[in-house]
């Protein structure tokens, strides 16, 4: 199996482009294993609790956490929508609610 991944609009590619070498080569990672694995451990990609179809990815690097929100589109698409390093849980619920309403306009058209 492999899965396409792309990118909604510059929002992950902002993310991205500001990140060390280190912490880009082990983003590349997780999304190649999302990309060939049909059973992704939920330590890397798990739902977000009651946004319906809003995934997040999640990686640790250097006692952070960072969190690249997706969704799937017919199982196989992924859809990278933005990503941040989580600091803290209100701004984390601020984020999903953000990514979902992106999520919801992408699949409303």
């Amino acid at each position: 199996m492999t899965r396409q991944i792309i990118f909604h609009k510059d929002y992950f590619i902002n993310f991205y482009k500001d990140l060390d070498i280190k912490l880009k080569a082990k983003v590349q990672y997780v999304l190649e294993l999302i990309k060939q694995v049909d059973r992704v451990p939920e330590k890397f990609l798990a739902p977000i609790t009651g946004y319906d179809g809003l995934f997040e990815i999640r990686i640790e690097y250097q006692s952070n956490i960072y969190r690249i929100f997706c969704c799937f589109d017919k199982g196989q698409l992924v859809i990278l929508l933005n990503g941040f390093q989580k600091k803290d849980t209100k701004n984390s619920k601020r984020r999903d609610r953000k990514s979902y309403a992106i999520k919801r306009r992408i699949f409303s058209t």
